[in-house]
């Protein structure tokens, strides 16, 4: 996979959009909302509850919306990428929480070395499939 950097293009009226963003933060599913709070709470994100059905979890300024409403088809076709400064400690300290024996359906892919850098996986309860990885400098 090539990563490029793609140029703001100017369109036919000359206007371009100026962006000024804080965070981007994505909503996910989850099959049973109570166990994926449980399990981002255990991936060490913080969590804020937002009402009975929808929680902020976040880390670092960035975070994510999870809700509780599962569609499947959404659920599976669902990746984020997570990039951390060290896929390796990173890769260790998820085999350290036993993801895979405290939740049913959590799924961990050891690193991956690619031309960019390299990335771990893991599914979450719901099937998300999450990559945490680094970027090579």
């Amino acid at each position: 996979m090539n990563h490029k950097t793609i140029h703001s293009l100017t369109p036919q009226n000359g206007n371009t959009m100026e962006h000024k963003a804080k965070s981007i933060r994505p909503f996910i599913g989850a099959k049973n909302f109570e166990t994926s709070r449980n399990f981002y709470r255990d991936l060490g994100f913080e969590e804020v509850v937002l009402g009975p059905d929808m929680s902020l979890f976040k880390t670092e300024g960035i975070g994510f919306y999870l809700q509780d409403a599962y569609v499947q088809d959404w659920i599976d076709n669902t990746m984020i990428f997570l990039e951390v400064d060290d896929a390796d400690r990173y890769w260790n300290g998820l085999l350290a929480l036993n993801l895979t024996r405290k939740y049913e359906g959590v799924k961990l892919t050891p690193i991956r070395k690619y031309d960019w850098g390299k990335e771990c996986f893991l599914h979450d309860p719901s099937g998300i499939l999450w990559h945490f990885g680094e970027f090579f400098k």
